[in-house]
């Protein structure tokens, strides 16, 4: 009865319309009777929902699109934002909360792997172990400054629900809190590593670029590795397990055996490191940045950054509130230009030694801000290039006069923010147009990643 009601207490949080109350069974074994008796057993009751529109059968159907799990990644944001934070004098979120389930994994799949593969789990463990030893200082930090919440737990694709039109989280963990109360990365990372094995890459990196525009949380990105590793030594464990049950046929154990070192082999992947570049991009407000870049960026494996956000986010401001600013005043002075090109100056560092390419939508139009960023490049060691987004005078006018009459955009410039822009802007230097790709009004994103990922990729 009490996991029962814990059941329902903590899936309300996520799905109250499919969490209904919690029933006895009563009678005998014989003639059990829902609501019986005397008592003999518990169960919760559940709104019926369409197998369906879970979230794995869209996938393998082919209709999991990015807005579907953009709107998941907002969802999850929310959820994430009104979790309770746990207490950091508490166990949970701790150094020993977290490598105890880890060592445990690594435990239980060694006694349930075959000898072909224990050198495999070994180097994996080696890693596992030498990369959670780098991120100590950042766990401790992260445990005292609330990041660690109690989640969801459970979140892949097999427990989310496109339902009615709208998102949805089932099935949370209730039967231990130590998997439940965890740092925010670590639940998100389920369902990216769940994508990723599905090979659904670009929908895994649309997810994470929307959730962190809303959350901000891009320190968390040092994790990230880290608990998709886990994560993939979770799945192949449970299934080590399955293979060890009776009345298995061989197809299926065949599928089981496969399956496991599919997720032995991701995690491998996950463990080596992967070439960055830093992308900023360079055009005036109503080139088509900010919607180049949404496409571009998941196709390339790469953290987007975006200044009107993050401008936004400097003053308090959600990201389609509307400040209601002058072209000099408000959240556009001086000073504040100023605070956002630092914040994604810092931004993009720490997107870069986490280990990921990032791309920056913002205007660039002075050459010190461009400057700073092929500066942090040089030091970080690592490829910098210029996305230029070129476009006829007429046409950006005739596009912001069109944008201003649209509701809930996240941009405010207006045509006379454009044309203080078009008096004010230092154009590409010769240097600059050496490490610059131009993106035509006709450019796909498709062909334009093509390009950028050879370049991340050997640096030219």
């Amino acid at each position: 009865e009490h996991f029962c009601q814990e059941e329902i207490r903590l899936n309300r949080r996520f799905a109250p319309q499919l969490y209904l109350e919690v029933v006895n069974i009563g009678g005998t074994a014989e003639h059990p009777v829902i609501g019986g008796t005397p008592i003999i057993d518990y169960l919760v009751k559940m709104q019926r929902f369409s197998r369906h529109d879970e979230l794995d059968t869209l996938l393998l159907q082919e209709q999991l699109t990015p807005e579907i799990i953009e709107q998941f990644a907002e969802y999850l944001a929310i959820s994430h934002q009104q979790a309770p934070k746990i207490d950091p004098r508490c166990y949970f979120g701790c150094l020993d909360s977290i490598s105890a389930p880890v060592a445990e994994n690594f435990q239980q799949t060694s006694l349930l792997l075959s000898e072909s593969v224990q050198q495999q789990l070994m180097e994996l463990k080696e890693w596992s172990q030498s990369r959670f030893d780098k991120l100590h200082d950042l766990i401790v930090r992260r445990k005292e400054r609330g990041f660690i919440r109690e989640c969801h737990g459970d979140v892949h694709l097999a427990n989310m629900l496109w339902h009615n039109s709208q998102p949805l989280l089932f099935d949370c963990i209730e039967f231990n809190d130590n998997f439940r109360c965890i740092d925010i990365v670590n639940d998100y990372a389920f369902l990216l590593m769940d994508l990723d094995d599905r090979s659904a890459e670009a929908l895994s990196w649309r997810f994470l670029n929307r959730y962190l525009q809303l959350t901000g949380d891009y320190d968390g990105l040092n994790l990230l590795i880290y608990y998709k590793s886990y994560r993939a030594l979770v799945r192949a464990k449970v299934t080590c397990l399955r293979l060890q049950q009776s009345g298995l046929n061989k197809t299926e154990r065949e599928n089981d055996i496969n399956l496991v070192q599919s997720y032995l082999d991701l995690a491998s992947r996950y463990s080596q490191s992967r070439k960055t570049a830093l992308m900023i991009s360079h055009g005036f407000s109503g080139s088509g940045k900010s919607t180049f870049i949404r496409q571009l960026a998941p196709l390339l494996g790469a953290v987007s950054i975006h200044s009107d956000i993050e401008r936004k986010r400097l003053q308090g401001l959600s990201e389609t509130a509307q400040s209601r600013s002058t072209v000099d005043g408000g959240i556009y002075t001086a000073q504040t230009n100023l605070q956002t090109y630092n914040r994604l100056h810092g931004l993009a560092e720490t997107v870069l030694q986490a280990g990921f390419p990032v791309l920056i939508d913002a205007t660039f139009l002075k050459q010190l801000q461009r400057e700073q960023m092929q500066q942090l490049a040089n030091r970080l060691e690592v490829p910098f290039l210029i996305l230029d987004f070129p476009l006829d005078e007429s046409e950006l006018f005739r596009r912001m006069e069109q944008r201003s009459k649209l509701a809930g955009q996240i941009s405010e410039a207006t045509i006379a923010v454009l044309e203080k822009q078009l008096v004010q802007a230092q154009p590409l230097t010769r240097t600059e147009e050496q490490v610059c790709i131009k993106i035509q009004p006709d450019s796909t994103a498709e062909t334009i990643a093509i390009l950028l990922d050879r370049f991340i990729s050997t640096g030219c």
